[in-house]
């Protein structure tokens, strides 16, 4: 790199992401959760530049006083809704249900404090899983097992 164009180049701000326009539109919403708002400008840049999604849109819940997000997978998908969670934030039933009742498909996504995320699909109601494997007394429970080792 030359002297010269060394010194047009610009290095980029220190605190770049307090000055997005996302992040700024965050803190706008009156959410006074700084972790939540840092979670959710950490999904939201995972949605919309690594993982190409469009319309990604964030707006407040004002039951949970936490910023979510709206955007569609690919163009023309359904809107889905996505609520960022850091880690060492407890989850209650009624934060569930809240988020819930703003309709599906509905993703939570867990930010660790070394900015990993995992989403989780969630639905309304339980899923039935495997029944577990290893000797069972209940006769009710050894017939469901063979029946299903039979399909």
């Amino acid at each position: 790199m030359s002297e010269a164009s060394a010194k047009t180049e610009k290095p980029a701000p220190a605190n770049w992401m307090l000055q997005h326009p996302a992040y700024l539109q965050m803190k706008s919403l009156g959410v006074e959760d700084s972790a939540q708002i840092h979670a959710a400008f950490l999904v939201y840049m995972d949605l919309t530049e690594v993982r190409q999604w469009k319309e990604v849109s964030c707006v407040k819940s004002p039951e949970l006083q936490v910023v979510l997000l709206e955007g569609r997978e690919k163009e023309g998908a359904p809107i889905q809704t996505i609520f960022p969670l850091p880690v060492h934030q407890p989850l209650s039933h009624k934060s569930i249900r809240l988020v819930l009742d703003r309709g599906f498909p509905m993703l939570l996504c867990a930010v660790a404090s070394d900015s990993t995320l995992v989403y989780q699909r969630m639905t309304d109601g339980l899923v039935t899983p495997d029944p577990p494997v290893g000797p069972f007394q209940d006769l009710g429970r050894r017939q469901h097992r063979k029946r299903r080792q039979k399909h």
